[in-house]
């Protein structure tokens, strides 16, 4: 058995442990297995709901925790059970919708099970956005911010596709106005998220080395976007991947492979053992 230098890794998914195919492959399947046999602790922690991860990563074979929406769920991945479920205050997801719905762009609102969609069923954005994640998204006739605050569900995040060459334009509205009281955030070129204060992967990071009881310098963290930046500067050991956007390669400690070349098998092999390379 080899002996483990950061005894926890805790990796994005899309962008990082997923290649360019959202497909996890064989390789890097292969080094978490391999780690965790040898002690460490392998957790994923995703912008994605519970219902998107969870079934994703018991077909990996990995145990432990998985985190999603940001930070805000966590779950163990055998059980199901959950572990922490932070949500927003009873107005404020009702407040945010209104707010996106008034600069005319989509509205989802994400709760522990699945989300709300204001675009059309069938709208071709919200099939491709639904495809990947693997849920199917509930619609409802009434503008989503009168329906989430009738509703008498809790909401972890709220969240607006957008196309690529508008996401900073829209970021910087939504920041501007929500900026100081939520986490606003991108996770992909196409996505922009708000969540509760403080309830980032950082966070979760933090949490995870306590529920383990590992050194936060014992923790290794990899992401690829702004929405990983938290987690990065969290844990004692940041690595941003290849193909992360740059604001991300600027705090990581360093910078690997892309998702393509099997980043996190690399990563593992690095950091996750002593007297390597």
């Amino acid at each position: 058995m080899k002996k483990l230098n950061c005894k926890l890794i805790v990796s994005d998914f899309d962008g990082t442990l997923a290649n360019s195919q959202n497909e996890v492959p064989e390789q890097v399947v292969n080094a978490i297995n391999s780690y965790v046999s040898d002690g460490g602790i392998f957790a994923v922690c995703t912008g994605r709901i519970l219902p998107s991860v969870l079934p994703r990563v018991r077909r990996m074979g990995l145990k432990g925790l998985v985190i999603a929406s940001q930070g805000s769920v966590i779950a163990d991945i055998e059980s199901g059970k959950i572990i922490r479920n932070k949500t927003f205050n009873a107005d404020e997801p009702s407040e945010i919708c209104a707010f996106l719905e008034d600069i005319k762009t989509n509205v989802q609102a994400y709760f522990k099970d699945g989300f709300y969609s204001d675009l059309p069923e069938g709208e071709k954005h919200l099939k491709l956005y639904e495809d990947i994640i693997a849920v199917k998204a509930e619609h409802s006739l009434k503008p989503l911010s009168q329906t989430v605050s009738l509703c008498g569900r809790q909401f972890n995040k709220v969240a607006t596709l957008c196309r690529a060459d508008e996401q900073e334009e829209l970021y910087n509205k939504i920041a501007e106005k929500f900026g100081e009281r939520f986490d606003v955030t991108c996770s992909a070129k196409v996505l922009i998220e708000i969540s509760p204060p403080g309830e980032t992967k950082g966070a979760a990071v933090n949490f995870l080395c306590s529920h383990y009881n590992v050194p936060i310098e014992k923790c290794c963290a990899v992401g690829d976007n702004l929405n990983d930046v938290s987690m990065i500067k969290a844990a004692g050991v940041g690595v941003a991947v290849g193909n992360a956007v740059q604001a991300l390669k600027d705090v990581a400690d360093y910078v690997a492979a892309t998702n393509d070349e099997h980043a996190v098998a690399g990563v593992i092999e690095k950091f996750g053992y002593i007297n390597n390379d």
